[in-house]
Protein backbone atom coordinates (compact mmCIF):
# COMPACT_ATOMS: atom_id res chain seq x y z
CA UNK A 1 0.00 0.00 0.00
CA UNK A 2 1.40 3.67 -0.70
CA UNK A 3 0.57 4.91 2.40
CA UNK A 4 2.91 2.11 4.08
CA UNK A 5 5.71 3.18 2.26
CA UNK A 6 7.40 5.30 4.86
CA UNK A 7 7.02 2.13 7.24
CA UNK A 8 8.10 -0.54 4.34
CA UNK A 9 10.68 1.16 2.74
CA UNK A 10 12.51 3.22 6.03
CA UNK A 11 15.88 3.55 4.10
CA UNK A 12 13.66 5.38 1.34
CA UNK A 13 12.45 7.84 4.36
CA UNK A 14 15.45 8.02 6.11
CA UNK A 15 17.73 9.19 2.39
CA UNK A 16 14.50 12.00 1.97
CA UNK A 17 14.70 13.12 5.97
CA UNK A 18 18.15 14.01 5.45
CA UNK A 19 17.86 15.84 1.93
CA UNK A 20 15.22 18.13 3.53
CA UNK A 21 17.41 18.95 6.09
CA UNK A 22 20.69 19.54 3.96
CA UNK A 23 18.68 22.18 1.81
CA UNK A 24 16.96 23.80 4.88
CA UNK A 25 20.87 24.30 6.05
CA UNK A 26 22.11 25.67 3.06
CA UNK A 27 18.96 27.70 2.78
CA UNK A 28 19.84 29.22 6.44
CA UNK A 29 23.34 29.73 6.12
CA UNK A 30 22.42 32.06 3.06
CA UNK A 31 19.75 33.96 3.07
CA UNK A 32 20.02 37.32 3.76
CA UNK A 33 19.65 38.14 7.67
CA UNK A 34 18.83 41.42 9.54
CA UNK A 35 18.07 42.20 13.09
CA UNK A 36 15.12 44.26 12.65
CA UNK A 37 12.56 45.36 10.22
CA UNK A 38 12.66 48.73 8.65
CA UNK A 39 10.25 50.48 11.38
CA UNK A 40 12.50 53.22 12.68
CA UNK A 41 11.28 56.68 11.33
CA UNK A 42 13.73 58.67 8.85
CA UNK A 43 15.95 61.45 11.09
CA UNK A 44 17.80 64.26 9.31
CA UNK A 45 20.32 65.55 11.77
CA UNK A 46 21.41 69.37 11.89
CA UNK A 47 24.32 70.16 14.41
CA UNK A 48 26.83 73.18 14.45
CA UNK A 49 28.48 74.87 17.27
CA UNK A 50 28.97 78.25 19.09
CA UNK A 51 31.94 78.28 20.12
CA UNK A 52 32.39 79.49 23.80
CA UNK A 53 28.84 80.24 23.91
CA UNK A 54 26.85 78.85 27.02
CA UNK A 55 23.71 76.82 26.51
CA UNK A 56 21.44 79.44 26.96
CA UNK A 57 22.96 81.58 24.49
CA UNK A 58 22.91 78.59 22.54
CA UNK A 59 19.17 78.54 22.58
CA UNK A 60 18.28 81.85 21.80
CA UNK A 61 20.49 82.73 19.20
CA UNK A 62 20.82 79.32 17.68
CA UNK A 63 18.69 76.62 18.08
CA UNK A 64 15.50 78.89 18.42
CA UNK A 65 16.08 80.68 14.38
CA UNK A 66 16.30 77.04 13.10
CA UNK A 67 13.45 75.66 14.73
CA UNK A 68 11.03 78.20 13.22
CA UNK A 69 12.81 77.85 9.82
CA UNK A 70 12.54 74.02 9.58
CA UNK A 71 9.31 73.49 11.55
CA UNK A 72 6.42 72.59 8.80
CA UNK A 73 8.91 70.20 6.36
CA UNK A 74 7.46 68.09 4.12
CA UNK A 75 6.33 65.05 6.08
CA UNK A 76 7.80 65.69 9.47
CA UNK A 77 6.21 64.06 12.97
CA UNK A 78 8.45 66.00 15.51
CA UNK A 79 11.71 67.50 16.03
CA UNK A 80 14.21 67.57 19.13
CA UNK A 81 16.72 70.06 20.16
CA UNK A 82 20.01 69.79 22.42
CA UNK A 83 22.25 72.44 23.63
CA UNK A 84 25.55 71.94 25.27
CA UNK A 85 27.61 73.53 27.57
CA UNK A 86 30.24 74.11 25.42
CA UNK A 87 28.42 75.38 22.25
CA UNK A 88 27.41 71.98 20.57
CA UNK A 89 24.20 72.60 19.00
CA UNK A 90 22.38 69.48 17.64
CA UNK A 91 18.55 69.00 16.34
CA UNK A 92 16.81 65.74 15.31
CA UNK A 93 13.97 66.12 12.81
CA UNK A 94 11.85 62.76 12.68
CA UNK A 95 9.67 62.32 9.58
CA UNK A 96 6.81 59.62 8.60
CA UNK A 97 7.62 56.17 8.03
CA UNK A 98 8.20 55.75 4.31
CA UNK A 99 9.53 59.24 3.51
CA UNK A 100 12.35 59.16 1.59
CA UNK A 101 15.85 60.30 3.30
CA UNK A 102 17.18 61.68 0.78
CA UNK A 103 14.09 64.19 -0.14
CA UNK A 104 14.17 64.75 3.63
CA UNK A 105 17.57 66.19 4.18
CA UNK A 106 17.37 68.05 0.81
CA UNK A 107 14.17 69.93 2.29
CA UNK A 108 15.82 70.48 6.00
CA UNK A 109 18.86 71.67 3.99
CA UNK A 110 16.34 74.27 2.45
CA UNK A 111 15.23 75.35 5.39
CA UNK A 112 18.37 75.80 7.38
CA UNK A 113 19.53 78.05 4.19
CA UNK A 114 16.81 80.57 5.00
CA UNK A 115 17.80 81.15 8.97
CA UNK A 116 21.28 81.62 8.40
CA UNK A 117 21.32 85.35 8.00
CA UNK A 118 20.01 85.17 11.10
CA UNK A 119 22.57 82.59 13.16
CA UNK A 120 25.48 84.79 14.87
CA UNK A 121 28.99 85.32 12.73
CA UNK A 122 30.62 82.84 14.47
CA UNK A 123 28.24 79.72 13.87
CA UNK A 124 28.53 80.71 10.17
CA UNK A 125 31.99 80.51 9.67
CA UNK A 126 31.90 77.14 11.24
CA UNK A 127 28.98 75.93 9.10
CA UNK A 128 25.48 74.41 9.99
CA UNK A 129 25.71 70.72 8.89
CA UNK A 130 22.64 68.81 7.92
CA UNK A 131 22.76 65.12 7.42
CA UNK A 132 20.53 61.54 7.44
CA UNK A 133 21.06 59.56 10.32
CA UNK A 134 19.33 56.36 11.07
CA UNK A 135 19.29 55.58 14.92
CA UNK A 136 20.09 52.32 14.74
CA UNK A 137 23.68 51.62 15.98
CA UNK A 138 25.46 48.83 14.32
CA UNK A 139 28.43 49.13 16.09
CA UNK A 140 29.92 50.08 19.49
CA UNK A 141 33.88 49.98 18.97
CA UNK A 142 37.18 51.17 20.76
CA UNK A 143 40.60 52.44 19.34
CA UNK A 144 43.32 52.13 22.45
CA UNK A 145 46.76 51.82 23.15
CA UNK A 146 47.76 48.51 24.76
CA UNK A 147 51.08 49.94 25.78
CA UNK A 148 50.20 53.08 26.90
CA UNK A 149 53.06 55.15 24.29
CA UNK A 150 50.25 57.10 22.88
CA UNK A 151 47.74 59.11 24.86
CA UNK A 152 43.48 59.09 24.22
CA UNK A 153 43.90 62.80 22.25
CA UNK A 154 46.27 61.54 20.02
CA UNK A 155 44.65 58.05 19.31
CA UNK A 156 40.98 60.32 18.58
CA UNK A 157 42.75 62.06 15.93
CA UNK A 158 44.02 59.47 14.45
CA UNK A 159 40.04 58.22 14.24
CA UNK A 160 39.22 61.27 12.63
CA UNK A 161 42.25 61.09 9.87
CA UNK A 162 42.61 57.85 9.19
CA UNK A 163 39.91 55.24 10.34
CA UNK A 164 36.10 57.21 10.31
CA UNK A 165 37.23 58.38 6.65
CA UNK A 166 37.24 55.02 5.34
CA UNK A 167 34.33 53.74 7.83
CA UNK A 168 31.97 56.59 5.88
CA UNK A 169 32.95 54.56 2.58
CA UNK A 170 31.84 51.40 3.29
CA UNK A 171 28.51 50.51 1.94
CA UNK A 172 25.38 50.54 5.01
CA UNK A 173 27.39 52.84 7.15
CA UNK A 174 25.16 56.30 7.44
CA UNK A 175 27.44 58.29 10.27
CA UNK A 176 30.35 57.62 12.11
CA UNK A 177 30.60 59.58 15.38
CA UNK A 178 33.59 59.83 17.87
CA UNK A 179 33.36 60.27 21.32
CA UNK A 180 37.38 60.90 21.91
CA UNK A 181 38.87 64.94 22.24
CA UNK A 182 41.01 65.41 18.68
CA UNK A 183 43.74 68.02 18.67
CA UNK A 184 43.42 71.77 18.11
CA UNK A 185 45.54 74.57 18.48
CA UNK A 186 44.63 76.21 21.77
CA UNK A 187 46.32 79.67 22.54
CA UNK A 188 45.50 80.43 26.67
CA UNK A 189 45.75 83.92 27.58
CA UNK A 190 47.55 86.09 30.84
CA UNK A 191 44.56 87.99 31.81
CA UNK A 192 47.40 89.73 34.55
CA UNK A 193 49.68 89.77 31.44
CA UNK A 194 46.73 91.31 29.19
CA UNK A 195 46.09 94.08 31.52
CA UNK A 196 49.76 95.66 31.88
CA UNK A 197 49.29 96.20 27.79
CA UNK A 198 45.61 97.39 28.17
CA UNK A 199 45.00 94.31 25.69
CA UNK A 200 41.03 92.81 25.60
CA UNK A 201 40.34 88.92 24.34
CA UNK A 202 38.62 91.16 21.14
CA UNK A 203 41.68 92.59 20.30
CA UNK A 204 43.92 88.91 20.48
CA UNK A 205 40.90 87.58 18.24
CA UNK A 206 41.04 90.34 15.45
CA UNK A 207 45.01 90.39 15.34
CA UNK A 208 44.46 86.64 14.65
CA UNK A 209 41.89 86.96 11.62
CA UNK A 210 43.45 89.88 10.52
CA UNK A 211 46.71 88.01 9.90
CA UNK A 212 45.89 84.12 9.43
CA UNK A 213 43.56 84.13 6.65
CA UNK A 214 43.39 83.07 3.23
CA UNK A 215 43.28 85.79 0.06
CA UNK A 216 44.38 85.87 -4.02
CA UNK A 217 46.70 88.53 -4.23
CA UNK A 218 46.84 89.21 -8.16
CA UNK A 219 49.44 89.20 -10.12
CA UNK A 220 52.31 91.41 -11.30
CA UNK A 221 53.02 92.72 -14.76
CA UNK A 222 49.75 92.56 -16.47
CA UNK A 223 50.01 96.12 -18.35
CA UNK A 224 53.22 96.76 -18.36
CA UNK A 225 56.25 96.21 -20.92
CA UNK A 226 57.43 93.06 -19.55
CA UNK A 227 57.61 89.79 -21.44
CA UNK A 228 56.24 87.83 -18.49
CA UNK A 229 53.19 87.97 -16.24
CA UNK A 230 54.13 86.74 -12.23
CA UNK A 231 50.92 85.58 -9.44
CA UNK A 232 52.00 86.25 -6.43
CA UNK A 233 51.01 83.91 -3.51
CA UNK A 234 50.16 84.23 0.11
CA UNK A 235 51.31 81.90 2.86
CA UNK A 236 47.75 81.33 3.64
CA UNK A 237 46.36 80.43 7.24
CA UNK A 238 49.09 80.03 10.06
CA UNK A 239 49.78 76.36 11.05
CA UNK A 240 52.77 76.01 13.16
CA UNK A 241 52.44 77.43 16.97
CA UNK A 242 55.38 79.24 15.78
CA UNK A 243 53.65 81.09 13.65
CA UNK A 244 51.19 81.81 15.98
CA UNK A 245 53.37 82.59 18.56
CA UNK A 246 54.96 85.65 16.04
CA UNK A 247 51.56 87.10 15.46
CA UNK A 248 51.87 90.86 16.24
CA UNK A 249 49.58 92.65 18.66
CA UNK A 250 50.64 96.07 18.68
CA UNK A 251 54.21 98.52 17.21
CA UNK A 252 54.86 101.33 19.66
CA UNK A 253 58.29 103.24 19.66
CA UNK A 254 59.61 100.58 17.47
CA UNK A 255 58.84 97.89 19.62
CA UNK A 256 56.65 94.99 18.68
CA UNK A 257 54.25 92.92 20.96
CA UNK A 258 53.92 89.42 19.75
CA UNK A 259 51.37 87.17 21.02
CA UNK A 260 53.39 84.67 22.90
CA UNK A 261 54.35 87.57 24.93
CA UNK A 262 50.22 87.39 26.55
CA UNK A 263 49.60 83.94 25.48
CA UNK A 264 50.72 80.71 25.49
CA UNK A 265 50.12 78.96 22.45
CA UNK A 266 50.47 75.15 22.06
CA UNK A 267 48.76 71.76 20.62
CA UNK A 268 45.72 70.81 22.92
CA UNK A 269 42.85 68.92 22.96
CA UNK A 270 39.35 70.23 21.08
CA UNK A 271 37.50 70.23 24.60
CA UNK A 272 38.31 69.01 27.99
CA UNK A 273 34.68 67.69 29.01
CA UNK A 274 35.55 64.12 29.30
CA UNK A 275 38.22 61.44 29.06
CA UNK A 276 38.35 57.36 28.14
CA UNK A 277 40.38 54.96 28.73
CA UNK A 278 39.33 51.37 27.43
CA UNK A 279 40.67 48.43 29.95
CA UNK A 280 42.44 51.19 31.84
CA UNK A 281 44.70 52.54 28.63
CA UNK A 282 44.16 55.45 26.81
CA UNK A 283 41.77 55.08 24.33
CA UNK A 284 38.55 56.77 21.77
CA UNK A 285 35.62 54.94 21.52
CA UNK A 286 33.64 55.46 18.25
CA UNK A 287 29.65 54.61 17.42
CA UNK A 288 28.84 53.41 14.12
CA UNK A 289 25.13 54.28 12.65
CA UNK A 290 23.35 52.38 9.62
CA UNK A 291 22.40 53.64 6.70
CA UNK A 292 18.90 53.85 6.10
CA UNK A 293 17.67 49.78 4.63
CA UNK A 294 21.18 48.64 5.46
CA UNK A 295 21.42 45.50 5.97
CA UNK A 296 22.73 44.86 9.56
CA UNK A 297 24.98 41.47 9.30
CA UNK A 298 26.04 42.42 5.86
CA UNK A 299 27.62 45.53 7.29
CA UNK A 300 28.99 44.33 9.96
CA UNK A 301 31.02 41.78 7.92
CA UNK A 302 32.04 44.28 5.44
CA UNK A 303 33.38 46.60 8.42
CA UNK A 304 35.25 43.67 10.08
CA UNK A 305 36.70 43.17 6.58
CA UNK A 306 37.88 46.87 6.97
CA UNK A 307 39.12 46.58 10.58
CA UNK A 308 41.54 43.72 8.90
CA UNK A 309 42.83 45.93 5.96
CA UNK A 310 43.81 48.73 8.31
CA UNK A 311 45.24 46.43 10.90
CA UNK A 312 48.47 46.28 8.39
CA UNK A 313 48.72 49.83 8.51
CA UNK A 314 47.86 50.93 12.19
CA UNK A 315 51.16 52.32 14.73
CA UNK A 316 52.53 49.82 16.77
CA UNK A 317 50.63 49.31 20.25
CA UNK A 318 47.03 50.45 18.32
CA UNK A 319 44.40 48.24 18.00
CA UNK A 320 40.60 47.65 17.94
CA UNK A 321 38.60 46.37 20.67
CA UNK A 322 34.53 45.68 19.94
CA UNK A 323 32.54 46.36 22.78
CA UNK A 324 28.85 45.97 21.14
CA UNK A 325 27.60 44.67 17.64
CA UNK A 326 24.25 44.59 16.78
CA UNK A 327 24.82 40.89 15.09
CA UNK A 328 25.47 39.54 19.19
CA UNK A 329 21.54 39.42 20.13
CA UNK A 330 21.34 38.01 16.75
CA UNK A 331 23.40 35.41 15.98
CA UNK A 332 22.78 34.31 19.96
CA UNK A 333 19.16 33.74 19.35
CA UNK A 334 19.91 32.11 16.10
CA UNK A 335 22.24 29.67 18.29
CA UNK A 336 19.51 29.02 20.49
CA UNK A 337 16.95 27.91 17.88
CA UNK A 338 19.55 25.75 15.70
CA UNK A 339 20.70 24.49 19.66
CA UNK A 340 16.40 23.13 19.82
CA UNK A 341 16.19 21.93 16.26
CA UNK A 342 18.91 19.86 17.03
CA UNK A 343 18.06 18.69 20.60
CA UNK A 344 14.26 18.12 19.29
CA UNK A 345 15.95 15.89 16.18
CA UNK A 346 17.72 13.70 18.43
CA UNK A 347 15.27 13.31 21.03
CA UNK A 348 12.60 12.25 18.00
CA UNK A 349 15.65 9.72 16.37
CA UNK A 350 16.13 8.24 19.87
CA UNK A 351 11.97 8.02 20.54
CA UNK A 352 11.40 6.42 16.32
CA UNK A 353 14.29 3.85 17.20
CA UNK A 354 13.52 3.01 20.66
CA UNK A 355 9.90 2.26 19.47
CA UNK A 356 11.43 0.67 16.18
CA UNK A 357 12.87 -2.18 18.21
CA UNK A 358 10.51 -2.67 20.85
CA UNK A 359 8.43 -6.45 20.83
CA UNK A 360 4.86 -4.45 20.77
CA UNK A 361 5.54 -2.16 17.67
CA UNK A 362 7.39 -5.09 16.06
CA UNK A 363 4.17 -6.79 16.40
CA UNK A 364 2.04 -3.50 15.27
CA UNK A 365 3.91 -2.88 12.19
CA UNK A 366 3.67 -6.28 11.06
CA UNK A 367 -0.04 -6.68 11.85
CA UNK A 368 -0.25 -3.44 10.08
CA UNK A 369 0.74 -4.61 6.97
CA UNK A 370 -1.38 -7.52 6.92
CA UNK A 371 -4.40 -6.23 8.60
CA UNK A 372 -6.49 -5.41 5.43
CA UNK A 373 -5.26 -8.48 3.33
CA UNK A 374 -6.29 -10.79 6.15
CA UNK A 375 -9.97 -8.98 6.82
CA UNK A 376 -11.03 -8.89 3.20
CA UNK A 377 -10.21 -12.56 3.21
CA UNK A 378 -11.84 -13.55 6.34
CA UNK A 379 -15.00 -11.62 4.40
CA UNK A 380 -14.19 -14.02 1.51
CA UNK A 381 -14.48 -17.11 2.93
CA UNK A 382 -18.47 -16.18 4.25
CA UNK A 383 -19.64 -14.81 1.20
CA UNK A 384 -21.46 -17.52 -0.66
CA UNK A 385 -19.67 -17.00 -4.07
CA UNK A 386 -16.54 -17.03 -2.42
CA UNK A 387 -17.54 -20.46 -0.74
CA UNK A 388 -17.28 -23.65 -3.46
CA UNK A 389 -17.23 -27.39 -2.96
CA UNK A 390 -13.94 -28.91 -0.65
CA UNK A 391 -13.02 -24.96 0.29
CA UNK A 392 -12.67 -23.86 3.28
CA UNK A 393 -14.48 -21.39 5.52
CA UNK A 394 -13.56 -20.04 8.58
CA UNK A 395 -13.56 -23.37 10.59
CA UNK A 396 -11.38 -25.18 7.83
CA UNK A 397 -10.66 -25.65 4.47
CA UNK A 398 -8.69 -22.73 2.14
CA UNK A 399 -9.56 -19.83 0.00
CA UNK A 400 -9.26 -19.03 -3.48
CA UNK A 401 -6.21 -16.52 -3.14
CA UNK A 402 -4.89 -18.33 -0.42
CA UNK A 403 -4.38 -22.24 0.25
CA UNK A 404 -4.18 -23.79 3.23
CA UNK A 405 -6.77 -24.36 6.10
CA UNK A 406 -8.68 -21.76 8.16
CA UNK A 407 -9.03 -22.74 11.67
CA UNK A 408 -9.80 -21.60 15.18
CA UNK A 409 -6.73 -19.89 17.47
CA UNK A 410 -5.39 -21.07 20.86
CA UNK A 411 -8.58 -18.99 22.45
CA UNK A 412 -10.80 -19.07 20.18
CA UNK A 413 -9.81 -16.00 17.54
CA UNK A 414 -9.68 -16.31 14.22
CA UNK A 415 -6.38 -16.58 12.87
CA UNK A 416 -5.88 -16.46 9.05
CA UNK A 417 -2.10 -17.43 7.84
CA UNK A 418 -1.43 -15.36 4.20
CA UNK A 419 1.69 -15.12 2.69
Amino acid sequence: MKNNIFINKYVMACAISIVIALVGYISMSTLPVEQYPDIAPPTVNVSTSYTGADENTVMKSVIQPLEEAINGVNDMTYMTSKASSNGDVEINVYFKQGTDPDMASVNVQNRVSRAQALLPADVNKVGVKVEKRQNNILRIFAVRSSDGKYDEDFVSNYIDINIKPKLMRVTGVGNVQSLGNTYALRIWLKPDVMAQYGLTPNDVFAAIGGQSFVAGVGSLGEQSENSYQYSMQYKGTLKTIEEFNNIVLRTSGGGILHLSDVAEVKIGAMSYNFTSNIQDKPGAICMVFAAPGANATQVNASINKTFEEMKATMPAGLEFVTLMTSDDFLFAAIHNVVETLVIAIILVVLVVFQGYHHPVHLYYRVAAGHLCRCVNMRFLAQHPDAVRSGAGHRYGGGRRNCGGGGRHGKNGEWYQRCP
